[in-house]
């Protein structure tokens, strides 16, 4: 599971922006089996004076967004390559939607322990197994058998 939190200044994304954003977010896993549903992506408005860049506020001409990305499903294994081939991703799709807009940006991903991730109750289904296509086929969680049971 990707959870997306997308901090800005009130005002920059309207609703149909925020739906293109979270499309093209989605798109990222999507593109690798992983299933829709997965991908949160919460927008979380904040007065542009409660938003800080070295101590000072940004100007709203050029705002500043703060990306904070947690990767549960699947994990680099601190593999380099592969982490700069999700960077390289994530700054494809942020392009048109901050940088050609000129905004200031950051991001991070952090990785969080799968053991400790749960959908409706289910531990999900391995990374690219058939049971996780069924998820994605489907586009929500269904049980299925974990041959390490239930945690």
């Amino acid at each position: 599971m990707p959870l997306w939190l997308v901090y800005h200044p009130e005002g920059i994304f309207t609703s149909d922006a925020k739906a293109a954003l979270a499309a093209d977010i989605t798109s990222i896993y999507t593109a690798v089996g992983l299933p829709a549903f997965y991908v949160i992506v919460n927008f979380i408005s904040l007065p542009n004076s409660s938003i800080h860049v070295g101590g000072k506020s940004p100007s709203l001409e050029k705002p500043f967004i703060r990306f904070s990305v947690d990767h549960i499903a699947v994990h680099t294994e601190g593999d380099v390559k592969w982490q700069a081939r999700i960077a390289a991703r994530i700054e494809t799709k942020l392009k048109p939607h901050i940088a050609d807009k000129g905004y200031d940006w950051e991001f991070h991903v952090d990785e969080t322990p799968r053991e400790l991730w749960r959908v409706n109750g289910f531990v999900p289904p391995p990374h690219k197994s058939e049971a996780e296509r069924l998820w994605a086929e489907k586009n929500k969680a269904v049980e299925w058998q974990n041959p390490k049971g239930k945690l």
